[in-house]
């Protein structure tokens, strides 16, 4: 049977719309849509209308020009239409293009077009890539549907029912289906797929599949081992990536996993999520390089996305104003003015926020703060005054900055009032207490924050080493930096225990020792480091009376 065939037809009932910039191709698929007996075809000739088109209609077909002139590409088309679940599972995305380098491949297939045309098209190629498809869509339409419905019980019957019925498909059935399992947590069927599938043929797909399941089931090392080989075995399967970075999360291997988002980001370097994921985990690794890198991909990316995030500006001027801090030079200074623009930017493209305002001003106070600029500095956090004093419903994060801000103008009483308040406001919320910790612990710069860490990774090892006399050098001068960091404290104290309990004449480190504890006696019992410094208190009260 043809296309044109008046009797059943599998074209010619179907939506279709076809996005693309130039008017001559648009007529042409058009005519080539219509020769197969299609009845009803709409067009777009930007990203945003054919957007706007699916947001009112439904479509059963999509033809889309990778490249769609100013404004939002093909990518972003599809980006978007899946975000915003516009697009039923049953719909066939086709990603039109002339244009094949590998990061426009790389970048459009990860949110997984049905087929790629290459131009040009002619009538014989778009009737057969086009027929296989929509063939296959009929097919499985009610799997689709069940699954749209988020019917899963009801899907997992279709595919099992399909699989005998449909041998053409079967490996979308078993990948559907597994995935299906995997959805209602019944993990040993999933399982059972992905192995029986991997016993004849190595699929990516069911591999990265069981990766899923060991995940799922908490099984870390399992997990890491197998979407290691996957990536290595292919290099190209994005979803791996992303799967063993979050894999070595879990393991809190924080470096490694920002090592296996940063090889993915230069495989396919247009993909906002992972760029976003990238720059969070460098942030926790204290890699601010990265991070700012990572950022700023991510709002370049942003501009024409449904992922654009006001957040997004905000980490990457904080992470530019960190770097900037303290640095007079050349480098420093433009990265204070990257800042700076970066969050006047975010300020007009995100205009009906006033709290965002307030968040922005905050980072610029310190931006001017680090670069020396005291005078500007205080203009720019009294412009935002009003709106921060006696804000009992200012938010955790604001509040946070607020806080952080005042620490750096040596505002330090009004700093610790502003956490005070916060951590009643939000005492039930463990995420920001732990924050407001690291604050009160570490008022300072990111450099000399770093700088303290580093002294005090020196004088774990040193004492790990059994080299007691460095590590409590180690640790008193990174409290020459913070002084008021409790796990630091604590550390010097228990050092110092153990030089008094390898030489007992040396009774002035018991001293020192309680002066140390002494300075930690308003630490909350919430506080992680509280029941160590009980410990640490009895044992100095035992070794006082030895």
């Amino acid at each position: 049977m043809t296309a044109n065939s008046a009797h059943d037809n599998p074209f010619r009932k179907l939506r279709y719309l076809i996005v693309d910039d130039f008017e001559s191709f648009r007529l042409s698929m058009r005519q080539m849509l219509r020769s197969f007996g299609v009845e009803h075809i709409d067009v777009a000739n930007t990203g945003a209308a054919a957007i706007q088109r699916c947001t009112y209609e439904h479509f059963d077909v999509v033809l889309c020009d990778y490249n769609l002139g100013d404004g939002k590409n093909g990518q972003h088309v599809l980006e978007e239409l899946r975000h915003k679940k516009l697009l039923k599972r049953a719909s066939l995305f086709l990603m039109v293009t002339a244009e094949t380098s590998r990061e426009m491949v790389m970048g459009a297939r990860e949110y997984q077009p049905d087929a790629y045309l290459t131009k040009p098209i002619n009538r014989a190629m778009l009737e057969k890539r086009l027929g296989s498809l929509v063939e296959q869509r009929k097919a499985l339409l009610p799997i689709n549907r069940a699954i749209d419905l988020e019917n899963y019980p009801e899907a997992i019957s279709l595919c099992l029912q399909a699989l005998p019925k449909q041998p053409r498909y079967k490996t979308w059935l078993l990948k559907t289906l597994a995935d299906l399992y995997h959805r209602v947590g019944d993990f040993s069927h999933a399982q059972k797929i992905y192995d029986d599938v991997l016993s004849q043929r190595d699929l990516s797909w069911a591999r990265l599949g069981r990766g899923k399941v060991l995940l799922a089931q908490k099984h870390y090392d399992d997990a890491v081992t197998e979407l290691k080989s996957l990536v290595e075995d292919h290099p190209d399967f994005m979803e791996g990536y992303d799967l063993l970075a979050a894999a070595l999360e879990h393991q809190g291997k924080l470096a490694q996993a920002q090592q296996v988002l940063g090889k993915a980001t230069e495989l396919s370097p247009n993909a906002l999520l992972r760029q976003k994921h990238l720059a969070s985990v460098a942030e926790a690794n204290q890699d601010l390089e990265t991070a700012s890198g990572a950022w700023k991909r991510t709002v370049q990316l942003g501009v024409l996305s449904i992922h654009d995030n006001a957040d997004n500006y905000l980490a990457l001027g904080r992470t530019l104003s960190d770097l900037s801090d303290g640095d007079q030079t050349d480098t420093g200074k433009q990265r204070a003015e990257e800042a700076l623009n970066t969050l006047s930017r975010m300020e007009r493209r995100f205009d009906d926020d006033p709290e965002l305002v307030v968040r922005s001003r905050l980072v610029q106070t310190r931006v001017h703060a680090g670069q020396g600029r005291a005078r500007d500095a205080e203009r720019c956090l009294q412009d935002i005054s009003a709106e921060l004093e006696g804000n009992e419903g200012m938010s955790a994060d604001t509040g946070l900055d607020y806080a952080r801000t005042l620490f750096r103008l040596d505002r330090q009483t009004d700093a610790k009032a502003v956490l005070a308040q916060l951590a009643q406001a939000h005492e039930d919320d463990s995420d920001v207490l732990q924050q407001i910790e690291t604050l009160l612990d570490e008022p300072v710069s990111f450099r000399q924050r770093m700088q303290a860490r580093n002294l005090n990774r020196a004088g774990i090892k040193a004492f790990e080493d059994g080299q007691l006399e460095e590590a409590a050098s180690a640790f008193r001068e990174a409290l020459n930096v913070v002084p008021n960091h409790t796990a630091l404290n604590l550390n010097l104290v228990q050092v110092q225990m153990k030089q008094y309990h390898n030489d007992t004449s040396r009774r002035a480190l018991l001293a020192d020792c309680r002066r140390l504890l002494n300075n930690l006696a308003g630490l909350p019992e919430q506080h992680r480091q509280y029941r160590r410094l009980l410990a640490l208190k009895k044992k100095l009260e035992s070794l006082q009376h030895d």
